[in-house]
């Protein structure tokens, strides 16, 4: 038992009388002298209070004096539940009161710990403890399935303790909570059972394993699977730079699945170096085969490709020399095109930003305003927010609520005075015009709810995209185009034909920053136009119609040929190394093996109909060599189901496309953006918060991998803040130092990876 850990005390000898029920006796303890209080017997105890001596042993009331002097020796409370007899051959045997069993008796040979096992499991014993009871108790189901199951669980220890890490990991606790009083005494009301709570460094330890195993169980999953990967950079307060790298890939099942691969501390952001690290990291994971990297357009990203392009280029799961290896991160030129064309007409914004800080500065502003609102008969269930400046989504959500309130605010600008002085503009020594707000510029006018209402129609666009690229949990590769094809439409029709000379400004802004990253949609990377074919609803088709709109029939024809020239390139490359002797059955094989099985059969009117399906089989596929030619001969699925799986199709007719489906599961795995939803209109970088900062390089891959690992059906999060933490570095230091018997010696060939 370690120190500090939940157990019993025995109560010694003269000591200070205590309350019944208040401390245990263990077994073996001095018995209590007589004149001190006695606890009340096991079996009068009060349901769910507090209990004097071990469940198993009912407690006897002390033997009367005998007259005999004391010899000081210890009594085992076992012969509370077993009479002493002598049998006439010398043998002293033990029966027990309850089953009346014989136990040999003899102290010198056996001592009497087999007496108190039995006395503990005897199954006529009111108290006895009942090993291995189980629960009914309600548990979800698999990831994946809906519902609960009823199913029976038995408590253990090491349950418990597992329970207990996972916890520490998934709600980003410090290690010391398991210490915390509160926390025991709750444990020991929910679960009398989890007697010995784990100290914080045997939590520690605990936790490392959790990593270790659940590593073990993802490196087996993605053994021969070609891997999509993404890297994102961040930073904590010590300002250690981390890179975080992630692989994507779809599994057997048809399911998108997003894993943490490290979280690792890199030198400097060289693109060398980072590369260098990222080849440690999966050769570290024994991994061998992928098929994109997505990264943003930091300048330093090129070097990284080009290293990686350069020594895994011979990798047995190289796809055509890595010819599409390299993906931009389509939320980070997104947000690019969008600050590009803020800067037009920052102004307005900046006014109303003021207006709304006026009115979130203090409790009597607010209501003021509600006032305001109540008094012009506004109607609107959104509230005022404040935007952060680096996050132009934040700057959308406040826009879209403040133009909702601008009679509220044009109001106040007439006639109430402290929201007049706060904007009121006076002439200083030099005649120049000043504002009472530091570097405002005044309250914001009509015309500026104008230029704002222009702005939140246009930002919506942009938002909505962001939105989508930046999913994790599904499929993103295959919608990428259709938001792409919406916004530049928009852009250009903006820019060409707008009579509103400020969203014409902006839209030229936007229009240069697009062409800079995506061109005429030549510099986008070719799978996703391969993406876009490979979703049932779109195939060719849709790309004619939409390169026809944006580029003219002439241009048109000429990017159609280019992605089925990728199309042929790739599905060659697959049928190669999956299939290279399968080809599409021919027609007169298929109606041979139908019309052996159709001469046994009674019903000629089936035959018919199995025969002609053959037929029209045979004419809508005339012409198809092969299953690429035969998926995009068939017709497209409707558009109109907006629950379609472009997964669950697949998987549904992977039997018909047995090459095409291998292909179609890597190309969708494919992310078009390198960071989650929540950190995706952030121009700022990511942060660690400052408990996860005080830790240990090593012990934040621990924690940040294994949370993404059992938590793998949803996006990891990390923390902003915390308002109070304990920056204890020791507790930490410990876990890759003293590990000795715990086998956490593997975490150091990972973390080093």
């Amino acid at each position: 038992m370690e120190s500090g850990d939940a157990g019993a005390t025995p109560v010694e000898a003269g000591a200070t009388p205590v309350e019944a029920g208040a401390t245990s006796v263990e077994a073996g303890a001095t018995p209590v002298e007589v004149g001190v209080s006695q606890p009340e017997p096991a079996c009068t105890q009060q349901a769910g209070g507090p209990t004097s001596v071990k469940p198993s042993l009912p407690v006897k009331p002390p033997r009367p004096p005998t007259g005999k002097k004391p010899t000081g020796r210890k009594v085992s409370p076992a012969w509370d539940h077993f009479d002493r007899v002598d049998h006439p051959d010398g043998r002293r045997v033990a029966i027990c009161k309850y089953c009346k069993r014989e136990l040999s008796a003899a102290s010198k040979n056996h001592g009497t710990s087999s007496l108190l096992s039995h006395a503990a499991g005897c199954a006529k014993n009111p108290n006895r403890e009942l090993r291995g009871q189980k629960t009914l108790s309600f548990e979800p189901k698999k990831e994946g399935e809906e519902g609960v199951d009823l199913v029976a669980t038995a408590f253990t220890i090491e349950a418990g303790k597992k329970a207990l890490a996972e916890m520490i990991i998934l709600d980003e606790l410090p290690f010391t909570f398991v210490e915390n009083y509160g926390f025991r005494k709750f444990v020991k009301v929910l679960q009398p059972k989890f007697k010995i709570i784990p100290s914080r460094k045997t939590i520690a330890k605990e936790v490392v394993s959790i990593y270790n195993m659940e590593r073990m169980k993802l490196k087996k999953a993605l053994e021969g699977r070609r891997l999509c990967l993404t890297t994102d950079t961040w930073t904590s307060i010590q300002n250690f730079c981390y890179m975080c790298l992630t692989c994507h890939f779809i599994d057997d099942d048809w399911k998108l699945h997003k894993r943490i691969l490290n979280f690792c501390v890199v030198d400097d952001h060289k693109g060398e170096t980072v590369g260098r690290k990222i080849e440690l990291c999966l050769r570290a994971w024994g991994i061998d085969s992928m098929f994109t990297l997505t990264v943003d357009n930091a300048s330093s990203n090129g070097g990284t490709i080009k290293f990686l392009e350069t020594v895994t280029k011979d990798w047995k799961g190289t796809v055509l020399e890595h010819q599409f290896f390299h993906m931009r991160c389509c939320a980070h030129i997104l947000n690019l095109i969008v600050v590009e064309g803020l800067k037009e007409r920052a102004s307005s914004i900046s006014k109303v930003r003021d207006a709304v800080r006026y009115v979130k500065s203090s409790p009597n502003r607010f209501q003021t305003f509600k006032n305001y609102v109540k008094t012009l008969g506004i109607e609107s269930k959104s509230l005022l927010c404040l935007d952060i400046p680096t996050r132009w989504n934040s700057t959308y959500v406040m826009l879209e609520s403040a133009v909702k309130f601008e009679k509220v605010f044009l109001r106040m600008d007439f006639e109430d005075e402290a929201y007049n002085s706060y904007f009121y503009k006076q002439q200083n020594s030099g005649g120049q015009q000043k504002s009472g707000v530091p570097g405002g510029l005044g309250a914001p006018d009509a015309s500026d709810f104008q230029d704002c209402r222009l702005f939140v129609g246009f930002l919506k666009l942009f938002y909505n995209a962001t939105k989508k690229f930046s999913g994790s949990l599904y499929v993103t590769s295959n919608t990428f185009f259709d938001e792409i094809y919406i916004i530049q439409s928009k852009i250009l029709d903006l820019k060409d034909s707008s009579k509103d000379n400020l969203l014409k400004q902006m839209a030229t802004s936007m229009h240069l920053k697009f062409e800079k990253y995506w061109g005429e949609g030549n510099k986008i990377n070719p799978l996703l136009y391969v993406a876009v074919v490979l979703d049932p609803r779109k195939k060719l088709t849709f790309l004619k119609f939409c390169f026809s709109r944006l580029y003219g029939s002439e241009k048109a024809a000429v990017k159609i040929a280019n992605v089925r020239d990728v199309l042929t390139k790739l599905f060659d490359y697959y049928a190669s190394i999956h299939s290279p002797n399968v080809e599409v059955e021919s027609v007169s094989e298929k109606s041979t093996m139908t019309t052996d099985v159709d001469m046994s059969e009674t019903n000629p009117y089936a035959s018919m109909d199995s025969e002609y399906d053959l037929y029209l089989e045979a004419e809508q596929s005339m012409g198809c060599n092969n299953e690429l030619d035969k998926f995009l001969a068939e017709n497209c699925e409707g558009r109109k189901d907006v629950n379609f799986d472009v997964l669950l199709w697949w998987k549904t007719n992977s039997g018909r496309y047995q090459v095409l489906s291998k292909m179609a599961r890597d190309v969708l795995a494919v992310p078009v953006s390198t960071v989650a939803s929540e950190s995706a209109f952030s121009t700022g970088g990511r942060i660690l918060d400052p408990f996860r900062s005080s830790l240990s390089p090593d012990m934040v891959q621990v924690l940040v991998c294994s949370q993404n690992w059992l938590k793998s059906s949803v996006p990891i999060s990390l923390r902003n803040a915390m308002d109070e933490v304990e920056l204890l570095q020791e507790e930490y230091d410990f876990a890759f130092l003293e590990s000795e018997t715990s086998g956490t010696s593997s975490v150091g060939s990972s973390s080093s990876a």
